[in-house]
């Protein structure tokens, strides 16, 4: 039980930072700016690697999950907890958000700025991009080491940086359906569910393109 309240914690922490910085943007006319948004979404990750990685992996992302066991890295029986557990957390996160600033009407939701194919296929790679480099810097099924926060974390605020202006850069779909479902903005969602968990399958072939079966090894079985 305690790697899905894990999960749950750090998803909770995630979208609570990150998309709490993206409503505290609007509300106070951008003190926090686009830069400051995409540093909170990594450094937010970064933080939850390190405090969480020996006890869950720190995925906080279905497809992450995903990835690690298309990878085989991951048994197939502990993904739909997971996936709950990280789904629960960011719905916590953005109830509270709502709470907390009931008149924004996003909270943060990740909506398309252009052509919905535009941003099908940038957060197809945005997420791929970030799963070839956590299967590479990863333990098993655990993100976890000294140079995995970092590397995680800036991937994601470097993603953020240049893609957060089209897409919402979000590469997680509990991310944008936690603010999506709480503050009703729906249109766009089955884009931010489907697109992050086919980049998850897309890095992990990029992986084993050049990792060769060495991006598959299988990590003990988490307990809970």
């Amino acid at each position: 039980m305690n790697v899905y309240l894990s999960e749950l914690i750090g998803t909770f922490a995630l979208v609570f930072a990150g998309t709490g910085a993206i409503v505290i943007n609007d509300v106070t006319g951008g003190v926090v700016s686009h830069v400051g948004v995409a540093l909170t979404f990594g450094l937010v990750v970064m933080a939850m690697i390190y405090a969480l990685g020996n006890v869950s992996g720190a995925h906080l992302n279905p497809a992450v999950t995903m990835g690690f066991w298309l990878a085989g890295r991951f048994p197939g029986r502990s993904v739909p907890p997971y996936i709950i557990s990280q789904c629960a957390g960011a719905l916590l996160a953005s109830v509270i958000l709502r709470l907390l600033f009931p008149g924004h009407a996003t909270l943060g939701a990740t909506a398309p700025a252009g052509p919905l194919v535009q941003s099908f296929v940038l957060e197809v790679i945005l997420t791929g991009l970030l799963m070839f480099v956590i299967l590479n810097v990863s333990v098993g099924a655990k993100e976890t080491g000294m140079m995995a926060g970092v590397a995680v974390g800036a991937v994601i605020g470097l993603e953020a940086l240049f893609a957060g202006p089209i897409t919402g850069a979000s590469m997680n779909p509990a991310r944008s359906l936690a603010p999506a479902v709480v503050s009703g903005h729906l249109q766009s969602l089955w884009l931010y569910l489907i697109a992050p968990v086919s980049g998850a399958a897309l890095g992990v072939w990029g992986c084993r393109c050049v990792q060769e079966a060495g991006c598959c090894r299988k990590a003990p079985e988490p307990s809970g």
